[in-house]
């Protein structure tokens, strides 16, 4: 630096205000203003270090120093004003800025601890320690949100899948059960079905036993040969009664008791005996070659007549027809069966 003499400095208007009366700058006391310049930067730092995104690490405090203009300040002395007159200047660069920029640092989150002093590495881990603690906590604080969170949907998704289940479970159960009893009820009426079958089939042969005993076959010894509703060229109609084939002579009998109604010859039929039932039913007997009977009542089991070839005939054979009331005939086989007869 040149440590010669200065030029003479004249401000004009355009660059300072007009300054009433004489001044003069004090001259500067061992770093006076490197002193406020530190406070400025702690000033800063405290102001961003709460983030903890300012440091100023591995850099150096800025000093701030005036050089010596020797002669020259005399002569400033006179046309600047006064330092500490100016608004807000004087607090900044007297004594008490220490103390005020302390305070202003010490309302800051903990940021720095002595603004008279260094920023030094132990200040700035325990702001950065303290925010990223403060950052730690939140994030296990939502994570253990998190973790409630997710036992509590779990807990209670598995509290559903039980209770479907379980649901599940019961609609099966009462299935199986109405199953179960759907099937024990058909077995049961079935049972009850096979039970009154068993019953009327016993009692069906108790009233055929009975029966037995008060009808017998016309014929002991035959042949079944011509049925009823045959059609052929030998009857005018269709066959109207059951032939029993049987030698010329054997006995024919009679079915029921009952009276005999009619006896002697009847064109095609030959001789026939018509014998009339308590029922009002007409057995007749027809082709035969003789007569045993020919009126009154009669006994199940008499003998009335013969077998013969009377009439339009091919061969001896006993004729029967049943007809109810003395009206048309039906057929001999299954009126003969439910009576007990077995032909």
């Amino acid at each position: 630096m040149n440590d010669g003499p200065w030029e003479e400095w004249n401000p004009t208007e355009d660059s300072i205000r007009s300054v009433r009366g004489k001044h003069r700058v004090a001259k500067q006391r061992g770093g006076g203003l490197a002193r406020s310049g530190t406070v400025l930067g702690v000033g800063v730092i405290a102001a961003v270090g709460a983030g903890g995104m300012a440091t100023a690490e591995g850099r150096p405090a800025v000093p701030i120093s005036m050089p010596d203009v020797g002669g020259m300040a005399d002569d400033l002395a006179d046309k600047l004003p006064d330092a500490e007159s100016l608004p807000g200047v004087g607090d900044l660069i007297s004594d008490s800025g220490t103390d005020s920029a302390a305070a202003a640092a010490s309302a800051t989150d903990g940021a720095v601890q002595d603004v008279s002093g260094p920023l030094t590495q132990a200040s700035r881990t325990d702001s950065g320690t303290g925010a990223g603690e403060a950052l730690r906590s939140r994030i296990l604080q939502q994570a253990d949100a998190q973790q409630d969170a997710a036992e509590h949907e779990a807990r209670e998704a598995a509290e559903q899948a039980a209770f479907q289940k379980a649901e599940t479970e019961a609609a099966t159960h009462q299935k199986s059960a109405e199953k179960a009893a759907a099937a024990k009820k058909a077995a049961e009426m079935e049972a009850k079905r096979e039970a009154e079958e068993a019953a009327r089939r016993k009692a069906e042969a108790a009233r055929l036993a009975k029966l037995a005993k008060n009808f017998i076959a016309p014929v002991s010894s035959y042949t079944l040969t011509a049925s009823f509703g045959q059609a052929g060229d030998r009857w005018a109609a269709d066959h109207t009664g059951q032939d029993f084939a049987a030698p010329t002579g054997t006995p024919v009998k009679a079915v029921h008791s009952g009276t005999i109604t009619q006896a002697g010859w009847a064109g095609s039929y030959g001789y026939r005996i018509v014998l009339t039932l308590d029922d009002g039913t007409e057995l007749w007997f027809c082709h035969l070659s003789s007569m045993v009977k020919t009126s009154g009542k009669i006994n199940t089991g008499d003998v009335i007549g013969r077998v013969g070839a009377t009439g339009n005939v091919t061969g001896p054979h006993l004729h029967l027809e049943v007809r109810p009331d003395a009206g048309d005939p039906i057929d001999p086989m299954p009126w003969l069966r439910d009576h007990g007869i077995n032909v």
